[in-house]
């Protein structure tokens, strides 16, 4: 299984005789809000699920975007449709941040096959409907778990004993800028490894092998002592980054609470710089 699906693949699925579940979870750091742009058009039988209260917790000590309350997380997918039984497929404008959201969500409480649409909305040439789907209810129930999740902690512990990767833009990193969290900087030892750097100019990800090449020469392969984790500004495109890396074939854990969580907390030590620190 692949955790990526190209727009004529799904376009043949989608006509096949077991369709995947369709979830449009369009959203975009400080808006506009991606609910209108769904009702405006979206793909025949697709349900819209909100990234901000649906696909995350209320902001305070988790971070801006911490992770939902597991229960409420499977009444939304079941609301959806989401089947233990059926593949889903995740699709945003583009960008791919809200898309990895959902797909790592669904991954780490167990849903053994969930794909994302490779470019988004964006890629997609096939017919668009206002129409507003009723699904039959689905029957998925999440297990957190199956895939790795760091605390704030694990993600000092993996910066020493392993890799860990911020996805943020590089001056974000380097503390040079800081548009939305108390203080700029990156965890003491995490790597800058921007996300925008394994997509292509139209959002679709870049080979496994282009992206195997580029995450091996930040030292993070399937073999990497101590293990690789990711982090961002809040859990949203680190995903992304955490999906990359599964595309090139190396396991990755993310820390959900990133930046916003751990800059916020006064006692954690900050760097700043190109360096690691």
């Amino acid at each position: 299984m692949t955790a990526i699906i190209t727009a004529a693949e799904l376009s043949g699925e989608s006509a096949g005789p077991r369709p995947p579940v369709l979830l449009d979870v369009r959203w975009r750091l400080g808006g506009p809000p991606g609910r209108p742009e769904y009702e405006a058009g979206h793909l025949p039988g697709a349900v819209y699920v909100d990234l901000d209260t649906e696909l995350a917790g209320p902001p305070g000590a988790g971070g801006r975007h911490p992770l939902p309350d597991v229960a409420a997380f499977g009444a939304v997918m079941r609301r959806a449709g989401v089947r233990g039984d059926r593949p889903v497929v995740v699709y945003d404008g583009g960008q791919g941040w809200a898309a990895a959201r959902a797909w790592w969500l669904l991954r780490w409480t167990g849903h053994p096959d969930v794909r994302v649409l490779d470019g988004g909305l964006a890629v997609w040439t096939g017919p668009l409907t206002t129409d507003r789907p009723d699904p039959a209810a689905g029957d998925f129930a999440p297990v957190p778990g199956a895939l790795p999740l760091l605390d704030a902690d694990g993600a000092a512990a993996l910066a020493r004993a392993g890799l860990l990767l911020d996805a943020r833009a590089a001056e974000r990193y380097r503390g040079d800028v800081e548009p939305i969290d108390r203080v700029g900087g990156h965890v003491p030892g995490a790597l800058s490894a921007p996300t925008t750097e394994n997509v292509a100019e139209n959002g679709t990800f870049l080979p496994p092998e282009v992206l195997a090449a580029r995450f091996g020469a930040l030292g993070a392969t399937a073999a990497t002592e101590g293990g690789v984790g990711v982090y961002c500004g809040s859990g949203v495109s680190g995903a992304h980054e955490v999906l990359a890396l599964e595309i090139a074939g190396v396991p990755a854990a993310l820390y959900a609470g990133s930046w916003s969580q751990w800059s916020a907390d006064e006692s954690r030590p900050v760097a700043k710089g190109p360096d690691p620190g």
